[in-house]
C-alpha cells in the first residue's frame, strides 16, 4: 500500500465510524402511543433518515434537509435540498416544512431529530422582523469573518425562528428525541446547527460580545435585532424541553480513533494530537509541519512509521480582495506544504469529513516535500496562492486534490500526517 493509498484508508475509517446506524440502534426510543414525526437537518440528515427508516418498525413520517446534491433513498421521510453554506430559498421552504411537520402534536406524539452539522446554513429562517435577505447577508458576513463556530452560531440564535431550541419547543408537549452527529469543539449539542432542538446558554449578551470581538459587520436591521433581543430563544430550564433526549452518535474523537485502529492494523503508530484543534488555517498548518519536521529529523519520541491525527475545526478569515477558490483544508495543506518543502518521508492528508472542502467540490488535498516544486513547475507561487486563499487552485495544478464525493456525515476536518514511511 503507498502512502497515499494509506493515508485515503484512514480517512475511510474515520468516515465510517461516523456512520449514524449503529449508534441509533443503541439508544432507539420506545414506539409511542401516538405519532412519530422525524425532522432533521444537516450534511448527515438524508444518510440518517434512510438509516433511521432501517431500524424503526412502526410508522414514521416527517421532513428533513441536507444540502443539494446529497443522495439516500427514503420511503417516508421527505429530504429537501438547499444550498451551503450560504442560505438559499430552498432552505426557508425546508424550515417551514419542519415546523410544519411538528404542529399541533400531542404528549403521547415522538419527534425523532436527526441533527449534523451544517444544519445552521439549511435552516434560513428569520426571527421576526428580519429578513430572508437579512439572514443570508448575516451569514455571508459571518463566514468572512474568521470567527469560531460558537460564535457564529451564538449570533445565528438571535436572529432566527427555528435555532435555538425552537423547533423542539414548537413540537412540546411531544417529546423529542435528538440524534447529533457533531462538528463543533467540544461537542456541545446546542451548538451543532445552531441547536433547532436544543437550547444553549448563550444570548443576546454573548452574540454582541462575539460580534464586537471579531468584528463583525452584520446588516444594520440585523444588529438592532440583536440589541433589542426581543425575540429570545427558550431557556434550558422550560418546561417544553423536560422530557426530551439527546444523544452524540458520532464526533471528530470516535473518528479519529478509528483512524488509528486502521493505522496500527496496518503497522504505522499512530499519535492522536487533538480533536478540538481551532485557529486560522494556515497557523495551523505551520504548527503541525514544525512538529511533521522535528519529528522526521529524528526528534520523535514514537517509532518509525507513525502518523499524526488531528479534527476540530480551523478558520479563514478572509480579506475584502480574495478572490480565491477552496477551503479551510486546503488552506492547512498549502500552508503546511510551504513549510515542509525539500522535506523527504512526509506525507500528509487533509480533508472535510462531509467530503466538500469551501467552494469546490473536492474533499482536500495530499502534500509532500515535493509539492511545492511541483506547483512551481505548474507555474504557480505557492505563497502568493497562500496569500489569496487560493489553495484549490494549487493543488489543482499539482495533482494533489482528493476527491471523494459527499460522505453523508459530517465530523468536521481530517488530518492524518505520515512521517517516515519509509521505514514500513
Amino acid at each position: 500500500m503507498d502512502d497515499r493509498a494509506f493515508l485515503t484508508a484512514l480517512f475511510e475509517a474515520a468516515v465510517e465510524a461516523a456512520h449514524p446506524l449503529a449508534a441509533m440502534r443503541s439508544h432507539l426510543p420506545a414506539r409511542p402511543k401516538g405519532r412519530t414525526i422525524v425532522v432533521g437537518a444537516g450534511k448527515a440528515a438524508a444518510r440518517m433518515a434512510q438509516a433511521l427508516e432501517s431500524l424503526v418498525d412502526w410508522p414514521i413520517s416527517g421532513v428533513v434537509v441536507d444540502r443539494h446534491g446529497a443522495q439516500a433513498a427514503t420511503r417516508h421521510i421527505k429530504v429537501f435540498h438547499a444550498a451551503h453554506p450560504v442560505p438559499d430559498r430552498a432552505g426557508h421552504s425546508a424550515s417551514q416544512a419542519l415546523l410544519r411537520a411538528v404542529e399541533g402534536l400531542t404528549a403521547d406524539d415522538l419527534v425523532i431529530a436527526l441533527i449534523s452539522g451544517g444544519g445552521s446554513a439549511l435552516l434560513p429562517c428569520p426571527a421576526p422582523g428580519l429578513s430572508f435577505e437579512g439572514e443570508a447577508a448575516a451569514t455571508r458576513a459571518l463566514l468572512a469573518s474568521g470567527a469560531p463556530v460558537d460564535a457564529m452560531n451564538a449570533i445565528r440564535i438571535q436572529i432566527s425562528g427555528i435555532k435555538g431550541g425552537r423547533l423542539a419547543k414548537a413540537a412540546a408537549p411531544a417529546k423529542v428525541v435528538s440524534f447529533i452527529v457533531s462538528d463543533v469543539v467540544g461537542d456541545d449539542p446546542a451548538l451543532v446547527a445552531s441547536g433547532p432542538t436544543v437550547p444553549g446558554q448563550a444570548g443576546a449578551t454573548e452574540a454582541l460580545a462575539a460580534i464586537e470581538q471579531y468584528r463583525i459587520e452584520l446588516p444594520a436591521t440585523v444588529r438592532a435585532h440583536i440589541e433589542a433581543g426581543t425575540t429570545p430563544p427558550p431557556p434550558a430550564d422550560d418546561p417544553a424541553f423536560a422530557r426530551n433526549e439527546v444523544h452524540i452518535i458520532a464526533s471528530a474523537r470516535v473518528s479519529l480513533e478509528a483512524a488509528a485502529r486502521r493505522a496500527e492494523a496496518l503497522d504505522v503508530t499512530p499519535v492522536i494530537l487533538s480533536e478540538n484543534i481551532e485557529g486560522e488555517a494556515r497557523d495551523i498548518g505551520r504548527m503541525h509541519a514544525a512538529l511533521a519536521r522535528e519529528f522526521a529529523r529524528g526528534a520523535s519520541p514514537y517509532p518509525f512509521p507513525l502518523v499524526l491525527l488531528s479534527g476540530g475545526e480551523t478558520t479563514v478569515t478572509l480579506g475584502n480582495d480574495s478572490s480565491g477558490r477552496g477551503g479551510r483544508n486546503g488552506e492547512f495543506l498549502l500552508s503546511f506544504a510551504c513549510d515542509i518543502a525539500g522535506m523527504d518521508g512526509i506525507q500528509a492528508l487533509a480533508a472535510d469529513t462531509d467530503g466538500i472542502d469551501g467552494s469546490e467540490d473536492n474533499a482536500g488535498a495530499f502534500a509532500d516535500g515535493a509539492s511545492f516544486e511541483r506547483m512551481i513547475a505548474a507555474g504557480l507561487n505557492p505563497r502568493a496562492s497562500l496569500a489569496r486563499h487560493d489553495a484549490w487552485t494549487a493543488f489543482n495544478a499539482a495533482g494533489d486534490l482528493f476527491v471523494t464525493g459527499q460522505t453523508g456525515t459530517n465530523v468536521n476536518d481530517f488530518r492524518a500526517i505520515l512521517i517516515g514511511s519509509g521505514h514500513r
